[in-house]
């Protein structure tokens, strides 16, 4: 039975643990050990997997770690306050011009400036006094970053995309079906539309009612200076600095250290303030960063249980050769499988090996197949607890101890995304079967 897969069983005992606001290191942990349970692996052996697997996001736990520090040390300066300023003359007050200001920025990260969330912990925390100020619902500001973090990639050939489509070429290629990179975004064009959707209906009607937050002080915001000065050039020399070595190396922690040494070698940090900006980073994106370890064991598990391959398998017989349900089934596995996995990209290669045959065997094009891999590999990514792609709204919208990761980013991106997605890769699926 399906209900008694591994992955059915895991992923479900999870999301209530999360919806429970059981700790999301827990979660995972008990999740992964429900896993390895049900799939006949002892449990010391499913730490060992989970442990092993851990390394898996080390590069980006590391990069967390960084970035949190690089965004307190800037602070520090006063530069995000009179950005903060100027993005609040651009939006006059507006509650919604300023979520679009978000969604844009967070756009920009992934495709113009691939820097991804590392923008979050910079400019988010000090825009909170903005945000209450306007009464602005922060389950809001979540969705508008949670589009901007996810959608580009989806359906734009640029930045963090050009890797996404790419992936998907190369693994449908493997799997016996011909795929081309520069084809991908002309099948997923939809999907973008239903990310559209989901976006214009958070923004103006699910949580477009004013909501009060209180203000309270933020680590490494007080007594900041607002006047531009010298430290503050030297500051968008490091902040630029990072960038390029980013791009150079295609290492984003060493583009995050490059620029804290630059800081510090031009006395924008002061030496004596070394050690609170580490600590102030460690507070701001350190649990995320172990999060992260933690998810990337769990994926391992889930991996090393087969599960995914049997639970596909199993809906060969179900299906019955209906395409829609056959497209059905084929995405309701992708939203499982990303949603405990907790990234599209890793999840590309995984249903990949078991969609192209499927796809093949119920008489779906390429172009549907290309669809329905972007759909089930982005399915989940928004709402899953371990995602970037909510963990990184929240670390900075939870910067004073306001926003819950659960409630106020997972779920309300889960129902403004994912339904969406669901939604228009089914439709897309059946329109180029």
């Amino acid at each position: 039975m399906i209900i008694m897969n591994p992955v059915v069983i895991s992923v479900t005992v999870m999301i209530l643990l999360c919806l429970f606001n059981l700790n999301i290191i827990i979660a995972l942990l008990v999740a992964a050990v429900a896993a390895g349970i049900a799939a006949g692996i002892s449990v010391p052996q499913t730490m060992g997997i989970l442990i092993g697997g851990m390394g898996g996001n080390s590069e980006m736990a590391l990069s967390y770690f960084l970035l949190g520090s690089f965004a307190v040390a800037i602070n520090k300066t006063g530069l995000t306050m009179i950005a903060c300023r100027k993005i609040a003359q651009i939006v006059k007050g507006k509650k919604i011009m300023l979520m679009l200001v978000l969604a844009l920025v967070a756009c920009i990260s992934g495709t113009v400036i691939p820097v991804h969330i590392a923008f979050i912990p910079i400019l988010i925390p000090p825009l909170l006094y903005l945000f209450n100020s306007l009464e602005a619902d922060r389950r809001q500001a979540a969705c508008a970053l949670a589009f901007g973090l996810k959608a580009p990639y989806i359906t734009l050939p640029i930045g963090y995309g050009l890797i996404f489509q790419g992936i998907i070429a190369s693994e449908m290629g493997r799997n016996g079906i011909e795929m081309t990179k520069e084809l991908v975004p002309s099948y997923t064009w939809v999907l973008g539309v239903a990310m559209v959707t989901g976006l214009i209906i958070a923004l103006f009607f699910s949580y477009n009612k004013p909501r009060k937050y209180e203000d309270i002080p933020i680590s490494g915001l007080e007594d900041s200076a607002t006047d531009f000065n010298k430290e503050h050039g030297f500051t968008l020399i490091a902040i630029v600095a990072a960038f390029a070595v980013q791009l150079w190396s295609s290492s984003l922690p060493l583009g995050a250290l490059c620029a804290i040494l630059i800081m510090i070698l031009t006395g924008s940090l002061k030496w004596k303030d070394i050690d609170k900006s580490l600590s102030g980073g460690l507070s701001i994106m350190g649990l995320i960063a172990f999060v992260m370890l933690v998810a990337a064991g769990y994926g391992t598990v889930l991996r090393e249980t087969k599960a995914v391959d049997q639970l596909v398998s199993s809906l060969v017989g179900m299906v019955g050769g209906s395409p829609f349900w056959g497209a059905f089934l084929m995405l309701a596995v992708g939203l499982l499988v990303t949603m405990g996995i907790g990234t599209s990209f890793g999840t590309i290669p995984v249903i990949a090996a078991i969609y192209c045959p499927l796809s093949l065997q119920l008489g779906f094009s390429a172009g549907a197949t290309v669809c329905l891999i972007a759909c089930a590999a982005a399915l989940g990514d928004a709402g899953s607890p371990a995602s970037d792609t909510t963990l990184g709204p929240s670390a900075g919208l939870n910067a004073d101890g306001q926003h819950s990761h659960i409630w106020d980013t997972c779920v309300p991106t889960f129902l403004h995304y994912n339904i969406p997605l669901f939604i228009g890769g089914l439709i897309g699926a059946i329109l180029l079967y």
